[in-house]
């Protein structure tokens, strides 16, 4: 089997308004096309791209359960992946963006690559980094 790339992330969540309002807003997500599937949610996009698939947690459950497969159990964060992270293309812009809307963020620059790093949780306590390299 041969990856290609990977394809989204499934945000499962009980606050869905919520969590499109801060993929949208604080990190400058949009909501496109989602298919009309067996339970509520949203397809958030960055250039095109549904890379955010957002869920409300106990109708997603239910449909898994129908399918015979098993949701994800809530828990505290992200679980046992460590954080999701998004290429950004202004540094500025990402960090006005953020302080407009309140959200706190830990900053972090690599030595020698000179990518400046900015940490950030979505409402659900997942890890989002943005990684945005020199000009």
């Amino acid at each position: 089997m041969a990856l290609l790339r990977l394809e989204h992330l499934l945000v499962l969540t009980d606050d869905m308004d919520g969590t499109k309002d801060f993929y949208c807003g604080a990190l400058g997500l949009e909501v496109g096309d989602r298919p009309p599937l067996e339970f509520p949610g949203y397809w958030l996009y960055v250039e095109g791209v549904p890379c955010i698939h957002v869920a409300d947690r106990a109708a997603f459950a239910e449909h898994s359960e129908r399918l015979g497969m098993r949701a994800s159990p809530e828990a505290d964060g992200t679980g046992a992946v460590d954080h999701v992270a998004f290429n950004g293309g202004d540094y500025d812009e990402v960090i006005s963006r953020l302080e407009r809307r309140g959200v706190k963020r830990t900053e972090n620059t690599i030595p020698g690559a000179g990518i400046r790093q900015v940490f950030v949780e979505d409402p659900n306590g997942v890890k989002i980094e943005i990684n945005v390299s020199p000009e």
